[in-house]
């Protein structure tokens, strides 16, 4: 049964490149639907960010400077406990909406009033803006992600141990895009201030055992960035990025078995998607000549714990 029209929080936790951030902000200007409000948290220092957004004078954006450096964890952490509306959404500072943006979230949680988490399409962008499919994207599309999906079919809803299987085998959502119910998510423990990395999976998972369910749709609405320079990407690299995830997937198998959800937990134990990641890294590393982080590499592909 539909509900009445849900408010939507934009909320941007920011740190790094200005023009990137500007051009996220004028993705969010640029809404055929007007209802949203944006909330933009500065963890820099950057000049003439503060006096960009006051020239803005737009009612609809609000503009935070933290009084010092919070980090990725706890700055996301902020943005979540400001959330006030019915829905929320946590983008990257170098993302952007699709002018459909908002419009298709409301759209699919009027249709879902229940869900936690509403995953509209995504197309994937480089640096430039123009848009690219790397081999991790091309996975998850064709390989992890629901089938009804591929050609921007759907929706189609999925909860729980089928969405954490389906999640544990590889991860298939882009976490900036994701809509959440804000009470929902609210009511998790949050970010994990020890993740630099698969925090966003981490969240997810808290939501999904506590009953909740998930709506997606394969219909284009956000521009994700993928660069070299992100986190993920240099954590990736060096190995860092894996010794992390054996530690999370270690953990969440066993609590996939506490709940008796045993599938999740096999996979979660096996986690294979993320070896053959670190594996198809391994070469760059060579490359680069860091020797030590493609042993890392390479021995994290190997193992089955």
């Amino acid at each position: 049964m539909a509900e009445s029209t849900p408010s939507i929080d934009v909320m941007m936790p920011y740190y790094g490149d200005v023009p990137l951030m500007q051009a996220a902000v004028r993705s969010v200007l640029a809404q055929t639907d007007p209802d949203w409000h944006l909330t933009v948290v500065d963890d820099g220092t950057a000049a003439g960010v503060p006096e960009w957004f006051e020239q803005l004078a737009e009612s609809r954006v609000t503009y935070l400077r933290n009084e010092r450096n919070l980090g990725i964890s706890a700055n996301f952490q902020k943005c979540l406990e400001l959330a006030k509306r019915d829905r929320v959404v946590i983008m990257g500072c170098d993302d952007l909406l699709l002018p459909n943006y908002i419009a298709t979230v409301r759209a699919l949680a009027v249709a879902h009033p229940s869900v936690g988490l509403v995953q509209p399409g995504v197309r994937v962008i480089d640096e430039t803006g123009q848009p690219t499919s790397s081999l991790v994207d091309s996975i998850k599309r064709r390989r992890y992600a629901p089938k009804e999906l591929l050609h921007g079919g759907g929706p189609v809803v999925l909860e729980g141990e089928a969405l954490a299987l389906s999640l544990l085998r590889g991860n298939w959502l882009y976490f900036p895009s994701l809509c959440w119910r804000t009470d929902a998510i609210q009511a998790t423990t949050g970010f994990p201030p020890d993740l630099r990395v698969v925090q966003d999976l981490a969240v997810i998972l808290q939501l999904v055992e506590s009953g909740e369910s998930l709506v997606a749709d394969g219909v284009e609405a956000f521009e994700y960035r993928r660069h070299a320079e992100s986190e993920s990407s240099r954590a990736a690299v060096d190995g860092s990025r894996f010794d992390e995830s054996r530690r999370f997937f270690t953990e969440t198998a066993r609590r996939m078995d506490e709940i008796g959800w045993h599938r999740a937990a096999l996979v979660s134990r096996r986690h294979r998607s993320t070896r053959l990641h670190a594996l198809t890294l391994a070469p760059t590393a060579l490359r680069q000549g860091d020797a030590a982080a493609f042993r890392r590499l390479v021995r994290y592909a190997a193992s089955t714990r």
